[in-house]
């Protein structure tokens, strides 16, 4: 039995773009907090010093593409360790939807090598190794919720939010996050209020922090594939209490507090969209 490891995913109750940087990437402020919907990753340790990635989801590449390979392939490289690993990626998250599932696994494989390894690095030293992979590893290194910014690399630690249930729907596309970003117009996005989210989260407003979810991305993204737009107004319309895109999308997330308009709405859903899920804030 090899080590393992819980890697879940994340929602954007906040995006701002704020501007393009000097390296590419676009200057960026969100609040992020981790749900029981999760990836789980076994590490199994090789005599040869091979990384062989196993998943048995045809989505996830088993080579140098994949954020875990990566992870495993820095940790090897930077401190010189002559063993190999066998990652095997048991997949719920689904991909390429704004739920940060390859930085996740990227970020469990890190704190498992850690522990594998006897690296005794801490966590802060492991997002800093983490944000060489991918904008959101970093924040995934640490879990809980947090405020992002940068790239998405500076993360600083804030409270749980307000606990309730999340209705996460996906439609049956992938959205490139490149993509959505070249089509960002810096002079028509709209600009959630951080500091407001966080507030509200520091004081457990529930109302609050429902009317305070906003994403600079959203507009893009709807605009570019109209089935997230219908995913959304859908939601909407079966009484979620809010309703937002995570991430560069196309998943499209809503918040209730109660069990059975919960079920109205996971019904509700699964009539037309495939991947739905109903699960709580993991927050901490």
């Amino acid at each position: 039995m090899g080590l393992l490891i819980k890697a879940p995913a994340k929602i954007n109750l906040t995006l701002d773009v704020l501007g393009k940087r000097s390296d590419g990437y676009h200057e960026v402020e969100m609040v992020m907090t981790t749900i029981d919907l999760a990836d789980r990753i076994e590490l199994d340790s090789r005599d040869d010093s091979q990384i062989i990635i196993v998943s048995h989801s045809r989505f996830v590449p088993e080579d140098q593409r994949n954020l875990a390979f990566q992870a495993a392939k820095l940790l090897k490289e930077r401190f010189n360790i002559h063993q190999g690993v066998t990652i095997t990626i048991d997949k719920t998250i689904p991909v390429a939807a704004g739920l940060a599932g390859g930085s996740s696994d990227a970020a469990a494989t890190l704190r498992g090598l850690n522990t594998l390894w006897k690296l005794n690095l801490s966590m802060d030293e492991l997002a800093e190794i983490g944000s060489e992979i991918g904008s959101d590893v970093a924040f995934c290194v640490y879990g809980g919720t947090g405020l992002a910014r940068g790239r998405g690399e500076k993360v600083t630690k804030i409270p749980a939010p307000p606990n309730c249930w999340v209705i996460l729907a996906k439609p049956s596309i992938g959205v490139s996050t490149a993509d959505v970003y070249r089509n960002v117009d810096l002079e028509k996005i709209d600009h959630p209020n951080t500091e407001a989210m966080v507030k509200a989260i520091q004081n457990q407003q529930y109302d609050e922090v429902c009317r305070h979810l906003g994403n600079a991305l959203e507009k893009v993204t709807l605009h570019m594939y109209p089935e997230v737009q219908h995913i959304k107004e859908q939601m909407e319309k079966f009484g979620a209490d809010a309703v937002l895109m995570s991430g560069s999308g196309p998943t499209v997330f809503g918040f209730v507090q109660h069990d059975s308009r919960m079920q109205r709405i996971y019904n509700g859903l699964r009539g037309f969209c495939d991947q739905v899920f109903a699960v709580r804030m993991l927050g901490e």
